[in-house]
């Protein structure tokens, strides 16, 4: 194998990203209608181009402001990298020991937010092209770094930029972990509404991928409750009237592994309050975060169980919405999920409305795509370990023949979306020789 990555091209990498780290590129949407997702995300998409440009590629930015793309080399076939430019908000700065968006490097890691999901990696992918392109190397594909900008929300870029732009041959998105992600779980989150009248108010649950840790209730009900609380031995703490059950937090990728406060509490609440949602999610829901009572057993030998997480609960005076996400098996059909999901809906008089799809990802481990891309990993590492499958969702699943390959190393520690996240420089250049090697596979030899 040839050594593509020079120390020049170290470098200049961590220079590229500490000046993308520092735009706070988190949405922020415009209601001028200037911008669609904030004028921070639509300068770090500009930033980006003109850095790419300096490179020497061919660029474009879409005049609505959803995406842009650099481009190099020649060919009818084309490889896309997918990368997202946004990044979620920094959180409680308390927590930070220094300025989410004001880098810094110390202690061998680059730190601030977007790091490691997703300015690091696509940084890191895209100097290893430049590293190909100081090479002088013959590309025989094009090669288009796809930049998306609403990957943390709804993938309205990628949506945007499949209806206007042609399709790629083959891609993958730095975005996960190494080796390769050749399977993601279908994603299916709904709102389910109660317009039966409440007497109290409740609001549980911070985003639909999350498991949530607390619900609280505070009200009349809250001596009996605490009783029945106890009585199931669930984790609660008693202030005066109010109740927070404590649960434990996980990706809802993960939810089996956590422990859903929301339903804990709906659990204790229902004898007080007959109301369809809290009974929908004490005898529908339940705690086993399959979502057995609705769905069955549902499972295939590629991608595993079906995840099912109450992750939101907001009780109004006028209005219940249950929020719930589901994760489930790539050989399952949509349908077969929205039609048990509804039935069991109606059972409880609750309206069902999809809030968010994302189709599975199956691309077979014997593909070229697959079998080139592990075998760089495994060449570069030495690491033997086998293609893998998650219930995460990356760009890789808005187009054919695409799938997750790194950043990530699989030693290092998932700091992405915490405070304090950070890169080792060490893997980001580990992931730069792996990158360029890649490119130099599928698009040169």
């Amino acid at each position: 194998m040839q050594t593509f990555i020079q120390e020049k091209h170290k470098q200049d990498a961590i220079e590229a990203l500490k000046t993308i780290v520092s735009y706070p590129s988190y949405l922020q949407e415009d209601s001028s209608g200037v911008t669609p997702f904030g004028k921070d995300i639509q300068a770090v998409l500009e930033k980006t181009i003109e850095i790419c440009e300096g490179l020497g590629f061919r660029t474009y930015i879409d005049s609505e402001g959803y995406y842009g793309y650099a481009e190099f080399g020649e060919g009818e076939e084309l490889l896309a990298i997918l990368c997202h430019l946004d990044v979620v908000p920094p959180g409680n700065l308390d927590l930070w020991n220094s300025g989410p968006f004001d880098p810094i490097v110390k202690d061998g890691f680059i730190i601030g937010r977007g790091t490691q999901d997703d300015k690091g990696p696509s940084i890191a992918a895209l100097y290893a092209m430049k590293s190909l392109m100081d090479a002088g190397v013959t590309f025989n594909k094009r090669v288009r770094f796809i930049f998306g900008v609403d990957e943390e929300n709804l993938w309205r870029c990628l949506s945007k930029y499949n209806e206007k732009e042609e399709k790629a041959t083959m891609g993958f998105a730095p975005d996960s972990t190494f080796p390769v992600t050749y399977a993601e779980k279908g994603l299916l989150q709904v709102k389910l509404h109660s317009k039966k009248a409440s007497a109290y108010t409740l609001k549980a649950g911070e985003a639909m991928n999350v498991v949530p840790e607390e619900a609280a209730y505070e009200g009349e009900w809250a001596a009996e409750i605490a009783e029945q609380l106890s009585k199931d031995e669930v984790d609660y703490v008693q202030n005066g009237q109010k109740i927070t059950v404590k649960g434990k937090s996980v990706h809802s990728k993960n939810a089996p592994d956590g422990m859903n406060a929301i339903v804990r509490l709906a659990k204790a609440l229902q004898p007080f309050d007959e109301s369809a949602a809290l009974k929908f999610l004490s005898e529908a829901i339940q705690e086993d975060a399959r979502g057995l009572a609705i769905f069955g057993e549902v499972e295939d030998d590629v991608s595993g169980i079906l995840t099912c997480n109450a992750a939101t609960l907001s009780i109004g005076e006028k209005e219940t919405v249950i929020g719930i996400d589901i994760r489930y098996p790539v050989t399952i059909e949509k349908e077969f999920i929205v039609n048990h999901l509804r039935a069991a809906a109606e059972k409880y008089d609750l309206e069902y409305d999809e809030y968010d799809y994302l189709g599975p990802l199956y691309v077979p481990v014997d593909t070229p795509l697959v079998e080139t891309l592990m075998a760089v990993y495994q060449e570069k590492t030495g690491d033997k370990r086998e293609a893998m499958v998650s219930g995460g969702a990356t760009y890789a699943r808005t187009m054919e023949n695409c799938v997750a390959f790194g950043a990530q190393m699989p030693h290092a520690e998932a700091t992405l979306h915490g405070p304090n996240e950070r890169m080792a420089l060490k893997d980001i250049y580990a992931a730069m020789g792996i990158y360029a090697e890649g490119i130099y596979r599928l698009a040169c030899e």
